[in-house]
């Protein structure tokens, strides 16, 4: 069995965004020369996540109205017990809870085996500084 790994830094100067990193992903499939195998790309910071969705711009939206109801930013210590330890991100670590850390996809025939309108997002949910992203690939 072959591996393959690779790290993307990912810098969002907002504080929630969704960047699409499908196109980077399925560059690394290629690169590992892997054809039948798995594809594991997670987010290594605790307030960011990697998921699958559709590209659609409202759908985004929809996500980060949905979020900021759940855990609104607020960066009081009032509000988050965490910020009481200098942080003000506590909602951030709320968010990426939900959207989760990890996904892995089957790679088949040397391409990520995607279902129809599937594609990988990195969300930032504490962005302005330098993030890792982890893409993995197993296989033969």
């Amino acid at each position: 069995m072959k591996s393959h790994t690779r790290h993307l830094t990912m810098q969002v100067p907002a504080r929630m965004d969704f960047v699409n990193i499908t196109r980077e992903v399925e560059a690394e499939v290629v690169a590992s020369g892997i054809r039948e195998g798995l594809c594991l790309v997670n987010a290594m910071h605790i307030t960011a996540s990697v998921f699958i969705n559709d590209n659609e711009p409202g759908l985004h939206r929809d996500y980060k109205n949905w979020l900021e109801e759940l855990a609104p930013f607020d960066p009081s210590p009032e509000t988050y017990h965490h910020n009481r330890t200098g942080e003000d991100n506590a909602d951030a670590h709320h968010k990426r809870q939900i959207m989760g850390r990890e996904v892995v996809i089957a790679v088949t025939g040397g391409r990520l085996d995607f279902g129809p309108w599937e594609a990988i997002f990195y969300g930032e949910f504490d962005g302005r500084r330098p993030k890792r992203v982890l893409i993995k690939i197993i296989g033969e």
